[in-house]
């Protein structure tokens, strides 16, 4: 089971560090708003590895905690896109 989750953790860094190439890169404020709920979403799959790895309950309530406020915060931002753009 080890050598699964390290090969996943491993593909979780390579995303993650394209996720961080597209947030600096941009080019719109669109496209980096993108680059980081997925750097969210990847930092989730990790947590989740992590459950499978230890077997402990722990990362279930964080993951559920951290997308919530994930959802939140991309929803706010979209709107405040929206409302950029309407001027």
């Amino acid at each position: 089971m080890n050598a699964v989750t390290d090969v996943a953790f491993a593909g979780l860094v390579v995303a993650a560090l394209l996720a961080v190439v597209r947030m600096v890169r941009g080019p719109s404020l669109a496209d980096r708003i993108v680059a980081a709920d997925l750097l969210v979403l990847i930092l989730l799959a990790g947590m989740g590895v992590a459950t499978v790895r230890t077997g402990s309950t722990f990362f279930v309530t964080a993951v559920l905690v951290t997308a919530l406020v994930a959802f939140v915060a991309t929803v706010t931002v979209a709107r405040y896109i929206e409302r950029r753009g309407a001027r």
